[in-house]
């Protein structure tokens, strides 16, 4: 995944939550762009995850960006 691919994400108007989807089947929500922070240099992202909680991620591990993730509360 690339980093204007996630750049494009952020800045779409309107808005649309997201989820970063890694090598290892997690998902990792964005619910607003202000909880994603991208580095200039385009390989790690920040995205704040809750509270003061936080995942650092190398974007080289991103293998799709969902706008439809599961839920994980039951129906």
């Amino acid at each position: 995944m690339t980093k204007d691919a996630i750049k494009d994400s952020v800045a779409a108007t309107p808005f649309k939550a997201f989820s970063l989807r890694l090598t290892d089947g997690t998902l990792v929500p964005v619910p607003h762009p202000d909880y994603i922070f991208l580095t200039q240099g385009g390989r790690t992202a920040v995205v704040a995850t809750g509270g003061e909680h936080f995942r650092i991620l190398d974007l080289t591990l991103v293998t799709a960006i969902e706008f439809n993730p599961p839920s994980d509360k039951a129906a």
